[in-house]
């Protein structure tokens, strides 16, 4: 099925959790991380739980520090 991560198009299996598509766009690292699905912020503890469907859209925002 298709979807969209951060304004790109992407192709992947029914049934894949948000978790998922998180660690294989951001690594095993998710600290300060936020997700979003379908402009609606999904918190952490839902990732696992939150399943994608035909042409979501997934905005991941990974936190910086710089000066």
């Amino acid at each position: 099925m298709e979807i969209s991560i951060n304004n790109v198009k992407t192709t992947v299996k029914e049934n894949t959790s948000l978790s998922t598509v998180v660690a294989t766009n951001s690594g095993e690292n998710t600290k300060g991380i936020a997700v979003a699905v379908n402009q609606s912020v999904v918190p952490k503890l839902e990732w696992d739980s939150t399943i994608l469907h035909q042409n979501d859209t997934i905005i991941i925002i990974k936190a910086t520090q710089g000066g």
